[in-house]
């Protein structure tokens, strides 16, 4: 029976709270006018207007349509334009079916929400569209929160339900071969656009499935931008620049949402274009420009636990591929005492990010995670190998204001005793506050970085200037 002939026999009543249908009742239907003929031309003229307040159109085409397409199909990209184009007739035939008259905008917006849901990512794609937009994050499926300018606000937005959010999440893992279900309820994944995407369902989500994405800008963030958002200086930037060219092993450091992802994007953009490039991440994100970049993925095990790819099997991999660099997305367990071990085996100019406060955490950071790979080595013995391996760590925060800044520049010189020595090069100095913004700049500390030889042999002259010596 259509949607038409079921409101006529009174079948469809009102939303919880809506006086039962009935002549002149605020959720019924227009009392039919003398003989009838006229009164059911009123019921079908102003059909829309009384669905849209009883039921909901896009929930019945959508089961509809669901109910005639294999939900596997649905999840298969490379069929886009084929399931459209199928969706679009079924849409069509649907609506004419249930007797459904709609406004032509009306209609097409009914259209692109529901292709939206089944072949796109539902309510996420305005929040993808929006360029201010950085980070998007879910509780459950009514409560959707965005991240602009470094601030948190709730976005007017929300799933129709926990199923739906599901659906979507489903969407995004399931084309890279992941799943995500109550024995496996935690995954990484990443949008086509490079954006990273975790999700984490029930009953490891207490309040609901939460979704979190992390935007990447559809242009790369370049070297003249971070300068421009104050992130980073010119003079900075020149001798990060040198230290990469120059193969210098760096390592990323800060906290979460600091930006350490887009920096190591911008450093090994600075990479020169005839060395060989091997990436390894998570979730593939980072966005190099150059021709000749291998880039490898982890894997998760498979339902039968079996088949997992982790970080560290790609980097002792990675050893056999002859790379000229290579550069880990983000170092967090035992793959540290691989790539230190490459680092110090001839794999200059190497790259990483870690999570961490400071440049010192970051080594006690990278000795603990070399002690996670197993080895029963001293705590001397690993630093030594770490203040031999890594040459400079970069450390970036986002401050109270949102603000992603690189606050220390740091060498790492060597051991004295059981101590790794490290000197800043450049460090962030806040002088005040002025319209709840933090007011400072990024100095140099007036060193010069003990390896400025392996610059120097690179062929690269930096001009004392850099690093405020002979400055007035």
């Amino acid at each position: 029976m259509s949607l038409l002939k079921r409101i006529e026999k009174g079948q469809v009543s009102g939303g919880a709270g809506q006086p039962p249908a009935g002549p002149g009742g605020a959720g019924g239907l227009p009392r039919p006018a003398e003989g009838g003929g006229s009164g059911l031309r009123q019921r079908r003229e102003s059909l829309y207007d009384m669905v849209s307040g009883q039921v909901d159109i896009k929930d019945l085409v959508s089961q509809r349509l669901l109910s005639q397409l294999d939900p596997g199909e649905t999840l298969d990209l490379t069929k886009g334009e084929e399931l459209r184009t199928r969706i679009d007739e079924l849409f069509n035939a649907i609506l004419a079916e249930e007797n459904i008259v709609l406004p032509k905008n009306e209609r097409k917006t009914l259209r692109d929400q529901i292709v939206a849901d089944m072949l796109g990512f539902g309510p996420l794609e305005s929040l993808l569209e929006d360029p201010t937009v950085t980070e998007i994050m879910t509780i459950g499926h009514e409560k959707v929160f965005v991240e602009r300018k470094g601030r948190l606000e709730a976005a007017p937005i929300h799933f129709e339900s926990e199923e739906h959010l599901r659906r979507i999440i489903d969407r995004i893992v399931s084309p890279l071969g992941r799943r995500v279900d109550e024995s496996s309820p935690l995954v990484d994944a990443r949008l086509p656009d490079g954006s990273r995407v975790n999700a984490v369902i029930p009953p490891v989500a207490i309040d609901g499935s939460a979704l979190t994405i992390r935007k990447f800008s559809k242009v790369p963030m370049t070297v003249q931008n971070i300068i421009d958002y104050g992130t980073a200086t010119v003079e900075l930037m020149e001798f990060l620049r040198a230290c990469v060219i120059a193969g210098f092993n760096c390592i990323v450091s800060g906290g979460t949402g600091s930006g350490k992802t887009t920096l190591l994007n911008i450093l090994s953009g600075f990479i020169p274009a005839d060395e060989r490039i091997c990436t390894i991440e998570n979730a593939a994100e980072l966005q190099l420009r150059q021709d000749h970049v291998v880039r490898l993925e982890s894997r998760p095990s498979n339902i039968e636990g079996k088949g997992e790819i982790t970080i560290r099997d790609l980097v002792i991999n990675s050893l056999r591929m002859r790379p000229d660099r290579i550069v880990v997305g983000e170092v967090r367990g035992g793959e540290a005492l691989d790539l230190i071990q490459a680092m110090n085996t001839g794999h200059d100019g190497s790259l990483g990010t870690a999570h961490s406060n400071s440049p010192r955490d970051t080594i006690a950071r990278m000795e603990t995670m070399v002690l996670m790979a197993g080895m029963d080595l001293p705590i001397r013995a690993i630093r030594e190998q770490i203040a031999s391996a890594v040459h400079l760590i970069v450390h970036q925060d986002r401050l109270r204001d949102g603000t992603r800044k690189i606050t220390r520049v740091t060498e790492v010189q060597g051991m004295e005793g059981d101590v790794v020595t490290m000197s800043d090069i450049f460090i962030f100095e806040q002088t005040g506050i002025e319209n709840n913004k933090i007011v400072g700049r990024i100095k140099p500390s007036g060193l010069r970085p003990k390896y400025i030889d392996k610059i120097i042999d690179a062929g690269i002259q930096l001009p004392p200037q850099i690093f405020g010596i002979g400055r007035k």
